[in-house]
């Protein structure tokens, strides 16, 4: 069944075999966070990129899915006139071989809403490919039946705040390992705004926060990084006590298969 997803993401999604493997590996302590956080391996989040206006400004994260599409969170409110950053580790460094991709299209999800903050995803169509390399390239969707069950670890990045009163974001891409929750567990925080097309982690010292939106979630399935959830709304001052909370991509296969076949 692996295999058959493998296959059908190539075909459906131009993914290379090679998607959810970085070239260049991340090093995990386990004890990181995005709030006081820790530095990523360059180039070890291949996928993530960068979502900027068109002065530069870095105002939400996204991960590459294929060549020519990068999905992030619906609430980032992504514009063609804004840009797609990929190949970047360090905002503040002019040594590295980005690319700097414009946008088409814009899909946000038909059920967005903003005000309960559900259905959290956009889908940005390239207007050029991006080229694969070993500091670009795609991370792996799951299946709409895959399973990541509560407590697994997981990482998140972004340039995201390091504390929620910080005047700017850092430079360099942060990375935080996390565990999965149950709904049910995360609604003894955020009670009834808790919906099955959101999944939560953290809760654990670690958390993301402002800029980090639109970011991945990934966990380690089959031996590739799969993007489990994309960075959406938590706690107003980035508590690492309380759980983040994320778009459950498996909730949304079927949209994006379908926005990816007919679009």
């Amino acid at each position: 069944m692996a295999l058959l997803w493998v296959v059908l993401s190539f075909l459906l999604f131009g993914i290379s075999f090679g998607c959810g493997v970085p070239a260049i590996y991340p090093v995990l302590s386990g004890l990181s966070r995005i709030v006081n956080g820790e530095d990523a391996v360059p180039s070890s989040w291949p996928w993530q990129v960068s979502l900027q206006t068109s002065s530069g400004f870095h105002f939400c994260g996204g991960s590459l899915i294929s060549q020519h599409w990068v999905v992030t969170a619906a609430h980032c409110g992504v514009r063609k006139t804004h840009r797609v950053v990929a190949g970047v580790s360090d905002l503040g460094s002019d040594e590295e071989a980005v690319q700097v991709l414009r946008i088409a299209k814009v899909f946000e999800h038909p059920l967005w809403d903003r005000y309960a903050v559900r259905n959290d995803i956009a889908l940005l169509k390239l207007a050029t490919p991006a080229r694969l390399s070993k500091t670009v390239s795609p991370v792996c969707l799951p299946s709409a039946n895959a399973s990541f069950p509560a407590g697994s670890l997981c990482a998140t990045t972004g340039w995201g705040k390091t504390r929620h009163n910080a005047s700017k974001t850092p430079d360099k891409l942060q990375q935080a390992v996390l565990p999965l929750l149950s709904n049910t567990d995360c609604k003894k925080y955020w009670g009834s705004k808790i919906a099955n097309s959101m999944v939560c982690a953290g809760a654990s010292g670690v958390s993301s926060c402002m800029g980090d939106s639109g970011g991945p979630l990934v966990c380690q399935k089959d031996g590739t990084w799969t993007l489990v959830g994309i960075v959406s709304w938590g706690s107003s001052r980035c508590l690492p006590s309380s759980p983040g909370v994320y778009a459950r991509v498996t909730e949304f296969i079927p949209w994006v298969q379908e926005v990816l076949e007919t679009k």
